[in-house]
This record gives structure tokens, sequence and C-alpha cells, in this order.
């Protein structure tokens, strides 16, 4: 089996904030909604269903605790969490906070608006990892 590597897109198009017993947490390069993805570090795995039983149950308590941290913290209407994969094959889980008052209410974000850079990533970088702090496991790990 090959080694793990983060897809070149999600490279991209986020920022890494830490990690998790299981997966890379990334901030989406997007302003326009507070946006985080986990990313399981295992290699080739393209669906939930391809890990074992016990990394399935790992991924579920690390998106419900982090779906519920950015509820809590945020104040949000919505979480949406996906793991689409159309366009990046490489698993990962997308957890968005939705507001009734953001730029693609009720809609999904894909597609509705370009993304917006944060005017201070590195300030925004530094929120979220005091607020993943309280995740049991988080760890900020160096820059990639």
């Amino acid at each position: 089996m090959s080694e793990f590597q983060l897809h070149p897109q999600l490279a991209t198009d986020t920022v890494l904030l830490g990690e998790l017993p299981l997966s890379l947490v990334l901030l989406a390069k997007d302003s326009q909604y507070p946006w985080l993805i986990l990313v399981p570090r295992r290699a080739g795995i393209r669906e939930i269903h391809w890990l074992t039983g016990d990394e399935q149950q790992q991924l579920m308590r690390e998106s419900c605790a982090l779906a519920q941290l950015m509820e809590t913290e945020l104040a949000a209407d919505k979480i949406n969490v996906a793991a689409l994969g159309n366009m990046v094959p490489q698993l990962h889980l997308h957890h968005i906070a939705r507001f009734t008052t953001d730029a693609a209410w009720p809609a999904p974000v894909w597609g509705k608006r370009p993304a917006q850079a944060y005017a201070r990533l590195g300030d925004e970088v530094a929120r979220w990892q005091q607020r993943l702090s309280a995740i049991d496991g988080f760890t900020v790990t160096g820059e990639r």
C-alpha cells in the first residue's frame, strides 16, 4: 500500500489546522463560510465504507465532535456535512457552518460564488486551532 499524501487540490484550496487521531483537519480558503474538512490519513481511500470498521467509527466520532464544536462556537443555523468526492477522489468530509444570512442560503455552497480569501488567514488559523483544542486528540501540526 502506498503512503498517505494529501490530494493536490485539497492542498491548494485549504490550510492545515492540525490532526485528530485518524484525520487531518483543514480550513477551506473561503471566508464566506466557516468550512472545515476532515481527511482520514489513509492512502488510496475514496469511500467511507473502504475504511475498517474501527476507522469508520473513529471518523464518525471526529465528524460529530467537529460538527458539534462548529455549531456551538458559531451558533450556526445548520451544519452541512458532505462527502462528495466527484472532483477530488480522496475521501474527505466537508463541515460547513451555514446561516440563513449567508451568501448561498438555502442552496448548497458549491458553485454559488467564487471563493473569497481571508484578509488575515493566519488569525483565522489561530482562532480555529484554539477552538479545536477542545476536541480530545486534536494536535497542531507543522506547516505543509
